[in-house]
């Protein structure tokens, strides 16, 4: 297993809607491995493969980071397919690190996808399980949580992020 390397806000890739992925092979088994890892040292609560530089819809959720290994959602091509009820909470990404922002998401989501074995699961989530399922899955159409913050604080936090990278960078 590798530890990946995660892109931050600006790389064109997470803008991008990810494509399907016709073909469960070792490859897939593979990229989702490595993802597992590098969500766990990084440490987050879920990765998209985008995240990861492969623009393909394929994501990994765990939020016990770990701890538990029946916690750990590994889907392929998943999609949100009912929610219900909102709610709001602080959430923060692995790629805009150090921001973190309230914002509304479903309090419940039913997702279905494909295990590694290529068979259709359906996930029911609720509270932060369905808020971290809706984060990844808004990785794979090209979203970032702070695409769902108002005009004005989004424009706020790019400005904060390119200061920071100016001062990185000198």
């Amino acid at each position: 297993m590798a530890v990946l390397k995660i892109l931050k806000v600006g790389h064109p890739l997470l803008g991008q809607k990810a494509r399907p992925v016709e073909n469960i092979n070792q490859e897939i088994v593979d990229l989702a491995r490595d993802m597992v890892e590098t969500m766990y040292r990084a440490p987050g609560v879920g990765l998209a493969a985008p995240q990861v530089n492969q623009g393909i819809r394929l994501i990994t959720v765990d939020l016990s980071v770990g701890e538990n290994k029946d916690e750990l959602f590994i889907l392929v091509n998943p999609e949100i397919v009912e929610e219900s009820g909102k709610i709001t909470a602080e959430e923060g990404c692995l790629s805009v690190p150090g921001i973190y922002e309230k914002l509304e998401r479903p309090e419940r989501v039913v997702v279905k996808g494909y295990d590694l074995n290529g068979r259709e699961i359906a996930i029911e989530a609720r509270d932060l399980l369905a808020r971290a399922f809706a984060h990844e899955i808004d990785h794979l159409e090209g979203k970032l949580f702070i695409d769902r913050l108002s005009p004005l604080k989004k424009s706020l936090i790019k400005n904060r992020i390119k200061k920071e990278q100016e001062k990185v960078s000198t």
